[in-house]
């Protein structure tokens, strides 16, 4: 593994024209440092690759080990890869996981229904788009890959907030709550109701609330563990996609995210 590290980058300004934090750059390029021949490193190993002084170094590394990005091993007093560096990997791999597996379920679902499905995630509040089928109807809806929505307004957000932890739902329907139409409700106790109505009944649904003229519904997927890691969507444009119609089409919704789910190793009791 090539670790060199472009001299431009080994000594960092105190802040660059991008806005850039050279503490954390210089962290990050710390962290970069460590690998399959260099699995443990001192201090002076790793100030004399980046180009920085040893007090800077040790400062940084005792900030990331605090943190658990990093480990000293008490024999030697070296520095080697954290625990935490392990935890964020697995939720990358997790998500990519997800996505590769959640791919030919969600393309028979859309064949079935004629109608857009996608892949999504929770983060920091919001909604995130992993993956977008659109439909072959004439009139569809655009791509949201890559989008980011809030999460109390969208029935794939609502599906993850009512099924993941409690405070997580608390945190997010503490924040200003916009609407985003007309027919989006911000009220917080409302949304309480709704989230309980959603865990009751397995699915959402978004009746014009994040978008003007498109319905859709969405299901929890699982992951080994019971944890709820992403939800499937469906949606519509309303001149096509009626309640009636929407409601029909819920249980291959739930079938598919139930599907993915056991994919990725959740057996439902």
């Amino acid at each position: 593994m090539d670790m060199s590290i472009p001299k431009t980058l080994a000594t960092p300004a105190k802040a660059s024209a991008s806005g850039r934090l050279s503490s954390v750059a210089s962290a990050l390029l710390l962290l970069k440092v460590f690998g399959d021949a260099d699995a443990e490193l001192g201090i002076s190993s790793i100030a004399k690759t980046l180009g920085l002084a040893k007090s800077t170094v040790h400062r940084l590394a005792v900030t990331l080990a605090s943190e658990g990005f990093l480990e000293q091993n008490p024999d030697n007093g070296r520095y080697r890869l954290g625990l935490a560096l392990f935890s964020l990997g697995a939720l990358v791999r997790q998500r990519m996981d997800v996505s590769n597996q959640a791919r030919p379920l969600l393309g028979l679902l859309r064949d079935r229904a004629q109608e857009a499905v996608h892949l999504a995630i929770l983060s920091q509040g919001e909604v995130v788009y992993l993956y977008n089928l659109e439909s072959a109807q004439a009139i569809g809806i655009r791509s949201y890959i890559g989008v980011r929505k809030p999460a109390f307004c969208t029935c794939e957000g609502r599906v993850m907030l009512a099924f993941g932890a409690p405070e997580q739902a608390t945190a997010v329907l503490k924040q200003p709550l916009l609407a985003r139409t007309p027919r989006t409700v911000t009220d917080p106790k409302a949304l309480l109701r709704t989230l309980a109505e959603v865990r009751q009944s397995g699915y959402a649904i978004d009746d014009e609330e994040s978008e003007i003229g498109i319905r859709g519904a969405a299901a929890p997927v699982r992951d080994m563990s019971g944890r709820v890691v992403a939800a499937v969507g469906l949606a519509g444009p309303t001149q096509r996609l009626t309640k009636k119609d929407l409601r029909a089409l819920v249980p291959q919704v739930v079938a598919t995210a139930d599907a993915i789910s056991a994919r990725l190793g959740f057996q439902s009791r």
